[in-house]
């Protein structure tokens, strides 16, 4: 009967864990900073919405947004995040500039972005790093232990289509937070002690 009480507690703990592991994957801090990093994903817009505005609220000097090295309709895409940021920057345009990233991980992302972020040609030590809700803790992760010269700050860019809180009730948050609790794990876990 003991081992039946102990199994229970435990299956009720483990439940509850999961059912507020989707807030853990959040990561919302912004610190005021040097540079600010949109990172590329499968919902560029968004992030670049949230990006600019932390650049007009004085959260960085910089916009750097990443870019896939691919292409749309016959373009790539850094034509089409340009024509986008000189739409919508404003006066801000002159502050922000594009990486293309060729890279198709985080960890690999990395390299590619330290080296925008060498290109700007001042003095950086703080970068805001900017990318979807659910792949803030993961990516803070990566960028920390990859490029461990700079200080990390995390931005949350809420898409309500691809996740939310509580993570269960719909179906596209579910498969988000699946995909992404997974690729955490295997980062913690492995990947990041494997260059």
């Amino acid at each position: 009967m003991r081992i039946l009480i102990v199994v229970l507690l435990l299956i009720a703990v483990l439940g509850l864990l999961v059912l507020q592991s989707g807030s853990y994957l959040v990561v919302n801090d912004p610190e005021k900073s040097d540079a600010i990093v949109v990172l590329w994903g499968e919902d560029p817009d968004v992030r670049y919405a949230r990006g600019l505005e932390l650049l007009r609220t004085g959260y960085g000097r910089y916009l750097i947004v990443d870019t896939g090295a691919g292409g749309m309709y016959g373009r790539p895409y850094a034509d089409l995040a340009r024509d986008f940021i000189d739409r919508t920057a404003g006066g801000n345009a002159s502050q922000t500039s594009l990486c293309v990233i060729s890279a198709a991980s985080t960890k690999a992302e990395t390299l590619e972005l330290g080296r925008c972020l060498a290109r700007l040609q001042t003095s950086l030590h703080s970068v805001l790093l900017v990318s979807s809700d659910f792949h803030t803790r993961r990516a803070l992760s990566i960028f920390r232990h990859r490029l461990p010269q700079y200080r990390w700050s995390a931005a949350a860019a809420r898409d309500e289509y691809t996740f939310g809180l509580p993570w269960w009730k719909e179906r596209e948050w579910a498969k988000t937070y699946l995909a992404e609790a997974e690729k955490l794990v295997w980062w913690e876990l492995w990947d990041r002690w494997h260059n």
